[in-house]
């Protein structure tokens, strides 16, 4: 192999020793899988600076940790109480350090139709089918999803059968178990929602820690994610994906999906945690007909770092896609959005919407924001913009006047600001867990 990137090739050999366990049937195909990933790392380099999609992101920090797989580790059903949503008490998948752990999942309240768990307890024919799914999106060769594919150890799978509607929301817990070396943990995901068929998913990242530790000085460590999720013919897909590492932690998140014709999708993305993370949103359009929401929220505060990239690409006509990304940035923070929409020629009668709001709370605090529309196709509707202010003071004033003191005041304008993102959370509970975290804008654990 050819690797001149030092530290890109020691992550690809720490990658490469991480093993899974899968039915013996498809061993194959994973050792073909991981070959090939490893082939389209060792031909790249880490991301710079100079690298125009990373231009506003510096890796530095994480080069100058070296790190290590995991070692298998547990955790008690105590911890995990307060990750748990009361809606989705019984239809919850626990993946610890990014493998499945069936004994602190429950599971029994799924309906018939759908199967929530892991690539090895898929039965022998879905596997086969499941396998045509993985690592098959247009990116797969992006440097970081393709390290994610040389050496994930488990795959959750989330699978709706055609015309199956799932009413209970499908909790997908990704918890990190901080260890004493910095670990490398690859978490992978996999969503498919047959014809006809319509679930909710909340993807959530956290960490698990002792309630009484301090959350800003766990052993760092890095989360390569990667979910996938594919919308077939009419099906619909609500996802919130809830990012909330420790100021600990690097996250990098790949979140892919496809959409056949006449498919819904829609996704609240919040990001709350890490010390650095980027989440990457591509979604690629397969059919006509598709309806697109995406709807994210950034709060950093401290240090932190937080990058969001999307591309929307609409390949056939009578797609609508509407793009809402909030970003609250305080002390000497750094947040980052930059939004693609392609509309080729063959995207007739496309309607596309794309807005970011950004709100500095201090002179420190920096963002940089990017939305793009790449327009051929002369029959369409398509809007775009940003906006970056501070807290308006004739509002603040107006709070007072009436009783309200700054700090409180403050903190009502912050609660509508992000309102418009966290009202569309299917779950209330949720919605009021983060509502409650916005108003504290701390980096205590989150309970």
């Amino acid at each position: 192999m050819l690797q001149t990137d030092a530290y890109l090739s020691d992550l690809l050999k720490q990658s490469q020793t991480q093993t899974i366990r899968v039915r013996s049937e498809i061993s194959g195909w994973l050792q073909e899988l991981r070959q090939k990933a490893a082939y389209e790392v060792a031909h790249q380099k880490l991301p710079t600076r100079r690298d125009e999609e990373w231009q506003f992101t510096d890796l530095s920090e994480l080069k100058a940790i070296a790190f290590e797989n995991p070692p298998a580790v547990n955790i008690d059903r105590e911890t995990l109480a307060s990750f748990t949503l009361p809606e989705a008490k019984d239809t919850q998948a626990v993946f610890v350090n990014g493998v499945f752990a069936p004994e602190l999942s429950d599971l029994t309240g799924l309906p018939p139709g759908v199967f929530v768990g892991n690539l090895m307890g898929l039965p022998l024919e879905a596997n086969y089918d499941a396998i045509k799914y993985i690592a098959h999106q247009d990116d797969a060769s992006e440097v970081f999803t393709a390290l994610n594919s040389t050496g994930f150890p488990d795959v959750a799978v989330i699978w709706a059968e055609a015309n199956v509607t799932v009413e209970m929301p499908i909790h997908l817990l990704w918890l990190t178990v901080p260890t004493s070396n910095p670990a490398l943990i690859q978490p992978r995901g996999l969503v498919i929602a047959d014809p006809g068929s319509s679930l909710t998913v909340i993807e959530q990242y956290g960490v698990a820690i002792a309630a009484c530790a301090d959350f800003t000085s766990t052993p760092p460590y890095l989360n390569n994610a990667v979910l996938e999720v594919f919308t077939r013919n009419n099906a619909r897909v609500n996802h919130t994906r809830y990012q909330r590492e420790s100021g600990s932690g690097f996250h990098i998140g790949k979140t892919v999906v496809v959409q056949e014709r006449d498919s819904h999708y829609t996704t609240q993305s919040i990001n709350f945690g890490a010390k650095l993370s980027r989440h990457h949103l591509n979604i690629w359009q397969k059919g006509p007909n598709t309806e697109t929401y995406l709807n994210g929220l950034t709060l950093v505060d401290h240090a932190q770092v937080s990058d969001t990239h999307s591309l929307i690409a609409l390949n056939h006509p009578h797609g609508i896609t509407d793009q809402l990304h909030k970003c609250i940035v305080d002390a000497q923070a750094h947040a980052v959005f930059s939004g693609k929409v392609l509309v080729p020629q063959a995207a007739q009668q496309t309607q596309a919407a794309q807005l970011n709001r950004n709100l500095l709370l201090s002179p420190q605090a920096r963002v940089n924001t990017q939305p793009q529309l790449q327009i051929t196709a002369d029959n369409v509707k398509c809007t775009h913009g940003a906006t970056v202010s501070q807290i308006d003071a004739d509002e603040l004033f107006y709070l007072q006047s009436r009783g309200i003191n700054a700090e409180q005041a403050r903190d009502l304008l912050l609660d509508a600001f992000a309102a418009e993102v966290l009202d569309r959370i299917p779950l209330a509970s949720l919605r009021q867990r983060l509502s409650q975290c916005v108003a504290c804008r701390t980096e205590e654990l989150f309970v």
